[in-house]
């Protein structure tokens, strides 16, 4: 369960000519501080930050350390009185609820986010990733400096913002963070489920993206083709180190499997299927789901050379397998970026869908959670693929 950490804080700083002290009181809750002024002034030197209490005891020490007590304790029944109302609630609500006044019902945008990433957090490992939740504490350190460069504010409240306020930090991305289409389309679309959130909450009476369109980046899908693919398979490297990643990249080709995956192979994880055959058994590091894809041939020799010094595949960070894989395009000659995401590109491509493997079988053995995705990323393949059969039929025909 959450709690709200008290912590009372002297600022030296603003001493007054008696040389006595302010004392401060900072509540924090979900990453949220909230300072306020106490009223009370102490001599710098009889305070005890670590046991919060104003020392040598005598008279007017005790009375002001009986002040801090009820203040934390005016604070603590603050914070236990809105934990049980049927509302989302932060520190500001805590300090305004201590102080007798009304809880606003208007919330600012970055309230929203910290309420929303805290959600989040308690999900990690149930339905979301710990990565997931730092992209939106990205996103939300992108909306406070959009907020702090068009309008000098720490914070913009969520009923003032319009489209325009979308459109303006979807240019501010483009034209002052020099963001690429991609980044810009993830950025806009983690801030419109914030937004659909506040709609949800009622604290915002009309979705202000209703009419915005996220301009989705146009990726080709770049994969070795079967000619590229057999160069480097029967290319013999001289090093030890770029025959092993040019055999583990090799092996994704024939599976699907992206890094994360490829590098925590384990024994447990090849299995016998029903079918009689072998079978990569796993849970998807990104999606948390089941995945189950069944060794190809050429899969199974890469892992049955390495069977006798490794588990299954030898162990390399992803930067130093991307860094080998530029060495080995340039020694077989593949004019391609070669990084390791292009053999999960070249699964889908050159193994499966030109060997006439349907859509919604790719899709399942890429572990796409809907067939769209697939569908959208290897339509133009298909289209390739559909050239070539009605040349041949031309051929024929002809």
């Amino acid at each position: 369960m959450n709690s709200i950490k008290i912590l009372f804080v002297i600022d030296k700083a603003k001493s007054n000519k008696l040389g006595l002290a302010p004392l401060r009181c900072r509540i924090t809750y979900l990453g949220e501080r909230r300072p306020f002024a106490t009223g009370l002034f102490i001599n710098p030197h009889n305070w005890n930050a670590k046991k919060q209490k104003v020392f040598p005891e005598n008279t007017e020490h005790n009375q002001i350390n009986t002040q801090l007590s009820l203040i934390k304790q005016d604070l603590n029944q603050a914070f236990l009185y809105l934990q049980v109302q049927d509302r989302s609630f932060d520190v500001d609500d805590v300090y305004r609820q201590y102080k007798g006044e009304s809880i606003k019902e208007d919330k600012t945008i970055l309230e929203l986010f910290n309420l929303h990433i805290h959600k989040q957090e308690k999900l990690i490992g149930i339905s979301t990733s710990a990565v997931s939740v730092a992209k939106f504490y990205q996103t939300k350190a992108h909306v406070k400096s959009f907020i702090k460069h068009k309008y000098n504010r720490g914070d913009f409240m969520l009923k003032d913002m319009t489209m325009a306020f979308i459109t303006e930090f979807e240019y501010y991305l483009k034209a002052e963070k020099k963001f690429k289409q991609n980044t810009i389309h993830k950025t806009l679309q983690r801030f419109k489920q914030i937004v659909k959130q506040a709609v949800g909450l009622d604290f915002l009476e009309k979705d202000p993206f209703l009419l915005h369109k996220n301009k989705k980046p146009t990726k080709q899908v770049i994969f070795l083709s079967t000619e590229e693919l057999a160069a480097l398979e029967q290319y013999k490297f001289a090093s030890v180190r770029l025959q092993q990643v040019a055999d583990m990249f090799i092996f994704c080709c024939y599976t699907g499997l992206p890094y994360k995956e490829m590098s925590m192979l384990t024994q447990s994880n090849i299995i016998v299927g029903f079918d009689g055959h072998m079978w990569l058994n796993l849970v998807r590091h990104k999606t948390d789901k089941p995945y189950s894809v069944p060794l190809l041939s050429k899969a199974l020799e890469i892992v049955d050379k390495y069977s006798e010094d490794y588990d299954v595949l030898p162990v390399i960070s992803n930067q130093r397998f991307n860094s080998y894989l530029k060495e080995i395009a340039d020694i077989v000659g593949i004019q391609k970026n070669l990084t390791h995401h292009i053999a999960r590109k070249t699964f889908a491509s050159t193994i499966l869908l030109y060997n006439d493997v349907p859509m919604e079988m790719v899709s399942e053995l890429l572990g796409h959670s809907e067939i769209s995705i697939t569908q959208n990323h290897y339509a133009k393949v298909i289209q390739k693929k559909v050239s070539e059969e009605m040349m041949k039929l031309d051929k024929k025909l002809s």
